[in-house]
Parts: C-alpha cells; sequence; structure tokens
C-alpha cells in the first residue's frame, strides 16, 4: 500500500504486458490502472482497474483495508479499463455500496447484467456531496470527457481531485519518462474530440483549492498543478504549443518521401524551429496525430492511388477529423504519374474542418522529385511558415 496523505493510499496495478491501449495505441511502457482508498469513518474505494489486473488489484485492496470491510465503491468512468473490476468487489463486499451517477448505473447493469444494482446503489449529480467522516466529496459531472457518465470529485479536506481520466498518460505510473509526451500524446487521441466538454470540466474546478491530482492513468500529480491544468486549457481550446511544422508523408515507393526529406530541410533552413516527418506507414499513428495538434503547421504529403489518395494518409487524415482538428494552416505536396489526384481527394477532408487556412501552392511531383521541382517546394516552404 502507497500512502498519498495520511487517509487516501493508492492500491492500482500497472500493467507492463499491454502492448496495445484500446486496441491501437502503443504503449511501450506498459499502463497503469489507478486506484485509491480514502479511510474514514466510512471507506471508500475509488474506481477499479481493468480485468487483466483485477487478481492484484484486490489483493492490493485486501491488503489495505486489513479486515475492514469498504463502505462505498465510487465509480467515476464507466470504461473496461476503470470499470473492469466492479462486480469482483461487489462480490467480495455485498454490504459495499456503488455511487455514481444516473448515467453510471445504467451502463453498469450493460457490463455487468448479473449485477444486482437494487439497493446497492447512491446516486450522485451535479454538485452533491458524500460525507465519509472528516472526508467528504463533491461531485462534479464531467459528460463527454470522454464518456457520457463521466465525474470526477473533489475531496475538500485535502484538496485531492479525483480527476478520472483527466490528467493521465500513457505508461506505468513510474515509467522513467516525461510527463508530457505520453501525455499529449494520451489527451489528443483518446479525449481531443471534446475540448468543449474539458474547457467546461476546468471552468467547474476553477474555485477548487486542489492540491492534488488523482488520475486514473499515469502519475499522482503534487507540484506544480498550474503546470498541468494550464496544457489541459491549451490543448482543449485547440491552438498550437509550439512553433514548428509537421510533415505527414504517405509515400508508396519512397519517392515522395524523398520530396518531403528535401521540403524538411528547405524549411529548416528558412527558420522553421522544429520539423517533425512522419512516415505514416510506418511510424505511430498517434504520435503523428499528437504532433498535428502540437504544431500550428501541418505539410499533407502523399501519393495518388486509385484515383485518391494512398491509403496511410486516408486514415490519418480520419484520426484528425475525427478529434476536431482545427486553427491550423495546412499545405499539400502530392505525387502523381499520370493522374495526381491526392491533393484533391486531402482538401476534400481538409475543408471539412473548422478555421484552417490552406496554403498555395500545392506542389506536384511527377512519378520522382526532380531539380525543376525545387522551386515548388521553396515557395510551399515560404506560405508555410508566412
Amino acid at each position: 500500500m502507497e500512502l498519498i496523505t495520511k487517509s487516501i493510499a493508492y492500491v492500482g496495478v500497472d500493467d507492463e504486458n499491454i502492448d496495445l491501449f484500446e486496441s491501437q495505441y502503443h504503449v511501450p511502457n506498459g499502463m497503469s490502472y489507478n486506484s485509491y482508498i480514502i479511510f474514514d469513518e466510512k471507506i471508500a474505494v475509488m474506481d477499479t482497474v481493468d480485468k487483466r489486473g483485477t487478481v492484484q488489484w484486490l489483493k492490493n485492496v485486501t491488503d489495505a483495508l486489513k479486515g475492514k470491510q469498504p463502505d462505498y465503491l465510487v465509480v467515476h468512468h464507466m470504461e473496461p479499463d476503470h470499470a473492469g473490476s466492479i462486480q469482483a468487489l461487489a462480490d467480495r463486499y455485498p454490504n459495499m455500496k456503488l455511487v455514481g451517477n444516473k448515467k453510471t448505473f445504467t451502463m453498469m447493469a450493460q457490463f455487468f447484467p448479473g449485477l444486482p444494482l437494487q439497493e446497492r446503489t447512491v446516486t450522485v449529480g451535479e454538485g452533491d456531496t458524500l460525507s465519509l467522516g472528516s472526508h467528504t466529496l463533491t461531485f462534479f459531472l464531467a459528460p463527454m470527457v470522454h464518456w457520457p457518465e463521466a465525474m470526477v470529485s473533489f475531496e475538500s479536506s485535502e484538496g485531492v481531485l479525483f480527476s478520472a481520466d483527466a490528467f493521465g498518460k500513457f505508461g506505468v505510473r513510474h515509467a522513467q519518462e516525461d510527463w508530457l509526451c505520453e501525455a499529449r500524446r494520451y489527451y489528443f487521441n483518446i479525449v481531443g474530440k471534446y475540448g468543449g466538454p474539458v474547457q467546461t470540466l476546468l471552468k467547474k474546478l476553477s474555485g477548487a483549492a486542489v492540491n492534488i491530482i488523482c488520475p486514473l492513468h499515469g502519475p499522482i500529480l503534487t507540484e506544480n498543478l498550474g503546470y498541468y491544468i494550464g496544457k489541459y486549457q491549451l490543448w482543449s481550446s485547440y491552438q498550437p504549443e509550439d512553433e514548428g511544422v509537421t510533415i505527414a508523408c504517405a509515400s508508396i515507393h519512397g519517392n515522395t518521401m524523398r520530396a518531403a526529406q528535401e521540403l524538411a530541410e528547405i524549411l529548416l533552413k528558412k527558420g522553421a524551429k522544429k520539423v517533425a516527418l512522419f512516415d505514416l506507414s510506418r511510424d505511430d499513428m498517434a504520435e503523428a496525430v499528437e504532433d498535428a495538434f502540437r504544431y500550428g503547421r501541418l505539410i499533407l504529403a502523399a501519393a495518388s492511388y486509385d484515383a485518391g489518395v494512398f491509403p496511410p494518409m486516408d486514415d490519418f487524415l480520419h484520426h484528425l477529423a475525427a478529434k476536431a482538428y482545427q486553427n491550423r494552416k495546412v499545405g499539400y505536396l502530392q505525387n502523381g504519374s499520370w493522374a495526381p489526384s491526392a491533393a484533391k481527394t486531402m482538401k476534400a477532408v481538409v475543408d471539412t474542418m473548422k478555421n484552417i487556412t490552406q496554403v498555395e501552392p500545392v506542389v506536384t511531383i511527377t512519378s520522382s522529385m526532380k531539380d525543376a521541382d525545387i522551386p515548388a517546394l521553396e515557395a510551399l516552404a515560404d506560405a508555410i511558415l508566412a
């Protein structure tokens, strides 16, 4: 058992064997599933863990309780990576009440049809409180951050925010890695579409004197909380974080990539502070999405394919559109041997996005880059940096 404060313990688990979180995100340093216990006159377990960690988590909980019985299980989020062990705990402690909102229990019945909920539920709404003794939890609904039933709770006596998926990151809790990179990749790929709801939640919490943030993934945040909250303010407003250019390239035989590499060198010579070049066929898609949001400028470079665009680019653009990509400057580089179609196809998707400035010229190379293409690449670099 790890004590966060004298009254609050961490009982979560690290999953070092998982390869893909949510069956799509590479997590080379694994994933943490966080759970906590508040000890007071009443004892509250704060969330469960993915079923991958149920056995170890139940041992952690049992060891921490030392023979005591929990009075409540507070469920902030019903996604299976956090709610997967609800029935296991409920079966072990049949007198324990389940705390959630109306939508929580609708989903709980869907995930656990064999779990009897009658007379076991405590339904809370916006601003409701739950007294444990000297500790009091105040609940704030957080719909679409990033599921409709999500909520957070604030424990006022010690200033602890149980933030559900907000302020989480990929990786196990004690991974030797910078919080920012994996938290950014996590935010834009999982929460990114819901900037408005995140802003609403941040406003609700603006008056709370938060000393500690306990998310459901990643490390517990105890210092420089203004830094982390500031990042969420920035990310959820869809504004660029750093100066730089992302080049997302979908190349079939390498010729489009060679042109993209030449463009990257030109951009750096012209003063770009950072150029992030991605091979969409091989590089981590989530990192490409992350950097597209991180920087204010994006070049889409792709080969034409079946009168459209090479599928890795189509996939990338689908990810950006799904995460509400906006407020950026976009340029185009296309390749085609007989009927270039990539730029038109890419533009049709970008046209659906908000507040995108699309620059000219569209650079077209035919089959392979030639010295004659350099002036057009120079012009595109000037336009995207302007």
